[in-house]
């Protein structure tokens, strides 16, 4: 199942707001990553929506955001550089700690790629750097400026045709990309090293894959991307780094510390993204969603409204409980689906809510929940699981009263 990627945003090294995405698995989220992407590219590149979904596919959440001035990202792109990418990595990687969790992975995408490599001895928390079409120098893109390099150091600055589209480019950019040491920082990298990289990569030689990989320890490894182009605008080439990635990532960031086993509650945190008036982030345990509100009552219908939620637990618990049941008495009842819908009625035009309706004013809420089985049942059958949906604990709650005990905590000291 996909899980549509989450807008948020966090303040970059120049203060302007960052666009981002975080790409969620379906179930429980095993680790986190964060994908840095190309030169002048954006987080919304087919080669960095795939390798988001092939590594949530293995239970690994991936935040892609835009660097200053590119893509959906505020600030100007003029006065950005190879050092302020590596702040805006840096400040990506503290939002995931302080909001979900570190993340463990990286990857990056050509000069993206160069900026991992720089950046990730910064975050103690990565055991893995994959890197795609990466240069092992961060001035190797000087060379995408042609005669305009000596203009920029001439007179300062000059606009600079890259992938069609025009960019103000500062000496100061140049200045920066130069002073960079990236193949001395992988020497002291004590991180897993995953190099792809095409033959016949136009932009970045595959000499700079020799580079990095000679200049990592180990354990590294090299993926060849065969008949791939830099950006990997063909799906199958996507497609296949990402699926590398994945399998390979696995070995490095999965936690090998034994997991206690435990019945105890776990509470559900729920807080605000500040995107939109509504959006929400909602952590239990180790997974992660997002609650919202439709746009027609000014949401951005990112995620299920609040009642979504309770219909969603209303019907997993049906569900949940017809299988212990069926498992029970031993009834083949196939794939079990259920499917709720709420409405908010007035009381005395709901028919068949029974007591819960009698005597009552103004609206009652009215859950419908309509149970499906691929399994050939007789009518006695039918009747009693109707009897058991009835006796879900959810369904028991919604139908009593419940103590909602409400507190404001205290502030917490410095």
């Amino acid at each position: 199942m996909d899980v549509k990627p989450i807008k948020l945003s966090f303040k970059g090294s120049s203060g302007a707001e960052l666009s981002a995405r975080l790409d969620l698995p379906a179930g429980a989220v095993r680790a986190y990553a964060l994908f840095a992407h190309c030169f002048t590219c954006s987080k919304d590149i087919s080669a960095a929506r795939r390798i988001a979904q092939a590594l949530t596919n293995d239970g690994i959440a991936v935040l892609r955001f835009d660097f200053t001035g590119l893509g959906g990202s505020g600030g100007d792109f003029a006065s950005s550089n190879f050092s302020s990418n590596l702040q805006d990595l840096l400040l990506a990687a503290d939002y995931m700690r302080q909001n979900f969790e570190a993340p463990k992975l990286l990857v990056g995408h050509s000069l993206g790629g160069a900026a991992v490599l720089a950046v990730a001895k910064e975050i103690p928390e990565v055991t893995a750097v994959a890197t795609i079409g990466a240069p092992s120098t961060a001035d190797h893109v000087l060379h995408n400026f042609h005669v305009a390099l000596d203009t920029i150091r001439e007179h300062g600055e000059a606009t600079v045709d890259l992938a069609g589209r025009p960019f103000k480019i500062k000496k100061q950019f140049v200045d920066d990309l130069e002073q960079q040491d990236v193949r001395g920082r992988i020497g002291e990298l004590k991180k897993a090293v995953l190099v792809l990289h095409s033959p016949l990569d136009e932009t970045v030689g595959i000499d700079n894959a020799s580079e990095i990989f000679v200049a990592a320890k180990h354990p590294k490894s090299f993926v060849s991307l065969d008949n791939a182009d830099h950006l990997l605008t063909k799906p199958e080439d996507a497609d296949y780094a990402a699926r590398v990635i994945a399998g390979w990532a696995c070995r490095y960031i999965d936690d090998t510390t034994e997991k206690v086993v435990t019945d105890a509650p776990v509470n559900a945190v729920v807080e605000e993204t500040g995107l939109g008036k509504f959006q929400n982030m909602v952590k239990v345990g180790p997974h992660r969603m997002i609650a919202d509100e439709p746009e027609s009552v000014g949401g951005l219908d990112s995620g299920p409204s609040p009642y979504d939620f309770v219909s969603v637990a209303l019907a997993s618990c049906t569900s949940m409980t017809l299988r212990i049941y069926a498992g029970f008495k031993k009834i083949d009842l196939g794939r079990v689906r259920v499917e709720v819908a709420h409405q908010k009625l007035p009381a005395d035009h709901c028919g068949d809510c029974g007591a819960v309706a009698e005597g009552k004013a103004g609206k009652i809420d009215r859950f419908e929940r309509t149970i499906h089985v691929e399994g050939e049942l007789d009518e006695e059958t039918k009747t009693k699981l109707l009897e058991i949906a009835d006796k879900c604990p959810v369904h028991r709650t919604l139908e009593s009263s419940a103590a909602v005990i409400t507190k404001i905590a205290e502030p917490q000291s410095a």
